[in-house]
């Protein structure tokens, strides 16, 4: 198995994305304003066990679905790219790929989306799945509020929460 990166451009600044045979298999906002940084790829690296490769281009039709999706249309990421789900095993996995059946504009809370995973009462076990995903953005973990209606967090960024919910609420 081969695994190349690029990095595609988003509001939050550029986001790295991986990619293996079998499609995209990690998409990470960085916490550096320079995504290019060796810990960003280390931490995949070890993740993957292997070193991805460098492929300028390869994030080219993601880089066209971020710029519609930012523009305001509602894009379903899952219906234009194959993930490759490799890092995610077990409860989280099914937890996130329940997660991508959320409309654009839409919001479920955590333990609906226990429920709906068919797991009710591990709504924690959903946050942690959204904290953990392999896929930000593209699965649209920010679509899952708290129970009370409140945003919650997006890793340590809620402000980008908010911005993706208000994008979506348009």
């Amino acid at each position: 198995m081969t695994f190349r990166y690029d990095f595609a451009p988003t509001p939050f600044g550029d986001a790295l994305a991986v990619f293996s045979d079998e499609g995209i298999v990690r998409f990470d906002l960085s916490e550096s304003t320079d995504p290019s940084v060796p810990w960003l790829l280390e931490g995949v690296s070890r993740d993957l066990g292997a070193m991805p490769e460098p492929d300028p281009g390869a994030a080219d039709e993601l880089a066209h679905l971020l710029a519609d999706y930012f523009e305001g249309e509602p894009v379903r990421f899952a219906d234009h790219l194959r993930l490759d789900w490799r890092l995610v095993e077990g409860f989280p996995r099914l937890a996130l790929q329940t997660i991508c059946s959320i409309e654009w504009g839409e919001t479920l809370s955590y333990g609906e989306v226990a429920v709906l995973a068919g797991h009710p009462g591990a709504a924690r076990a959903v946050g942690t799945a959204c904290r953990l995903t392999p896929f930000s953005i593209i699965v649209p973990v920010h679509r899952v509020i708290r129970s009370d209606g409140s945003v919650g967090h997006y890793g340590a960024h809620p402000e980008r929460k908010r911005y993706l919910l208000d994008l979506e609420s348009r």
